[in-house]
C-alpha cells in the first residue's frame, strides 16, 4: 500500500532555514577573525623613497677658506739711515704715481762724512743696477717664451678645426699663453720696481756727496704706482735705520684670492679650474679659476687641536666688481677638483658600505633587490656609477636596518 508523504507547511521549512543560519553565524565569525589574525600577521610592505640612476654632468668640489690680497704690494723703506719727517698719510688714502709724496727723508749729519755709509749707498746704487739687468732678463726670457707660445697656439688652433688635436690640448695651450702673459706682466712690474729702487739709492748717493749738510736736500719718496695706501709703519718723526719699512701700498683694484687647501686635496687642483666665492658679504657667488697651486706646503693647527698639511691655492676673479674687496678680506672658496660632463650617476642616500664594498638596493617589481656597485667621483649629492647599475634604474634612498633582500617595499609619493 502506497505511503504518501503530506507537504511541509512554509511556516516548518522558515524555522528550518533560520535555525541552519543561526547555527551558522559562529562559524562565519570564527572564519573572518581567523582571516584577520592571518592578514594580520603577514609582512607589510616597507614604505621607502626612490632616487633614479641619471646621466649627466658631474661635478667635485671642495669648500675652503680664505683671503683676499692685493698681488702686487709696495713695502717702501729707507734707504739710507735718516731723519724721518711725520708721515700725513693713513691707510686708506688715495695715491697717485710719481706725485704723491709718501715720505720725507732728512739725512743724519754723520752720514755726510761717514765713508762706510758713503760706500753702502754706491754698493746700494751698483746693486739696483744689477737687479735691474736682471729683471730686463727675466722680462726677455718670459717675452720669448710667450712668442713661442702664441706660434704653438696658433698651430693649435689651426689643427683643432680640421679635428687633429683634441679639445684638451688647445685648451692646455691656451691656458699656458695666459700663465706666460701673467709672468709677463710680474717681471715687468719687478723691473719697474727695480727703476724705482735704483732711483732711491742714486738720490741717497747724490745727497750725500754735497758739499756740507746744509747743502743736501730732503729725499722724498713718492708713490710707485696708483692705488691706495695699505700701511702706515712709522708715522710720527723719528731716526730710522737702513731699510727700515715706513709705508706700504698698492692697488684696490689689483686682487686675488688666497685659498688655505689640505694638500691631499690641492693634488686634484689643475691651473684654470673653476672656482665660485662664496661666504664674501654679498647673496650671490663670484665666477674665478685657479691661476696657481703653490708648490710648497706649511703646517697649520686646525680648530680641534689637528695638525694639518696645508698649500695656498692662488685664485683671480673673473668679473669682480670695483670696490668689492679690499686687502686680506675673508672669503670660502669651492674649488672644482674634477667635473665631467656625461657621468652616470646616483645618489649617495642610496648607497652603504658592506664590508669594503659599496652597496644599493634597487627597486624590482616592488621588492627590494641587493646590488653591488662600482663607485668612482662622489661629491657628497651624487656619485659616479662605474658598475653595477645602468640608466633609469630605480634605487632606495636611505634604507631602513629592516630593509634585506627581498623585502616588500611601497614607493611614498613625492611631495
Amino acid at each position: 500500500m502506497e505511503r504518501r508523504t503530506q507537504p511541509m507547511p512554509a511556516t516548518i521549512r522558515r524555522a528550518r532555514r533560520t535555525g541552519a543560519g543561526r547555527k551558522a553565524i559562529p562559524w562565519i565569525l570564527g572564519a573572518a577573525l581567523a582571516a584577520l589574525i592571518v592578514w594580520g600577521l603577514l609582512p607589510k610592505p616597507i614604505p621607502v623613497d626612490v632616487g633614479t640612476v641619471t646621466r649627466g654632468p658631474l661635478k667635485v668640489t671642495v669648500l675652503e677658506e680664505g683671503k683676499t690680497r692685493i698681488r702686487h704690494r709696495y713695502v717702501l723703506s729707507s734707504p739710507i739711515p735718516a731723519y724721518l719727517e711725520r708721515v700725513p698719510l693713513r691707510a686708506g688714502d688715495a695715491i697717485i704715481k710719481g706725485v704723491t709724496v709718501l715720505a720725507t727723508l732728512a739725512a743724519a749729519p754723520a752720514s755726510f762724512l761717514d765713508p762706510r755709509a758713503r760706500a753702502q749707498a754706491v754698493a746700494a746704487e751698483q746693486s739696483a743696477e744689477a737687479a735691474i739687468e736682471q729683471r730686463g732678463a727675466q722680462v726677455g726670457s718670459v717675452r720669448a717664451e710667450l712668442d713661442l707660445a702664441l706660434k704653438e697656439l696658433k698651430r693649435n688652433e689651426q689643427l683643432r678645426r680640421t679635428g687633429a688635436i683634441a679639445q684638451s690640448q688647445w685648451d692646455t695651450a691656451a691656458n699656458h699663453v695666459d700663465v706666460l702673459r701673467r709672468n709677463l706682466d710680474s717681471a715687468e712690474f719687478a723691473l719697474k720696481v727695480a727703476n724705482f729702487e735704483r732711483e732711491q739709492a742714486r738720490a741717497a748717493l747724490m745727497q750725500m756727496e754735497s758739499a756740507s749738510p746744509q747743502a743736501g736736500k730732503p729725499v722724498e719718496i713718492r708713490a710707485p704706482v696708483s692705488g691706495r695706501v695699505l700701511n702706515v709703519f712709522e708715522e710720527s718723526a723719528r731716526m730710522v735705520n737702513a731699510g727700515q719699512q715706513i709705508i706700504e701700498v698698492g692697488d684696490p683694484g689689483d686682487i686675488e684670492a688666497d685659498i688655505e687647501m689640505l694638500s691631499t686635496d690641492a693634488v686634484n687642483v689643475k691651473s684654470g679650474a673653476e672656482v665660485s666665492i662664496e661666504q664674501w658679504g654679498g647673496g650671490y657667488p663670484l665666477p674665478g679659476h685657479v691661476s696657481l697651486v703653490e708648490p710648497g706646503g706649511y703646517t697649520k693647527i686646525s680648530a680641534l687641536g689637528v695638525e694639518e698639511q696645508r698649500t695656498l691655492v692662488r685664485v683671480e676673479f673673473d668679473d669682480l666688481p670695483a670696490g668689492v674687496f679690499g686687502d686680506r678680506f675673508r672669503i670660502e672658496a669651492r674649488v672644482t677638483t674634477w667635473a665631467g660632463g656625461n657621468v652616470l650617476q646616483a645618489p649617495t642616500g642610496a648607497l652603504f658600505r658592506r664590508g669594503n664594498d659599496w652597496m644599493t638596493f634597487a627597486l624590482d617589481r616592488g621588492r627590494a633587490k641587493p646590488v653591488k656597485v662600482k663607485i668612482g667621483h662622489n661629491n657628497g649629492v651624487a656619485a659616479e656609477v662605474l658598475d653595477g647599475l645602468r640608466e633609469g634604474q630605480r634605487v632606495i634612498l636611505h634604507p631602513p636596518d629592516t630593509l634585506s633582500a627581498g623585502s616588500s617595499v611601497s614607493v611614498r609619493p613625492a611631495e
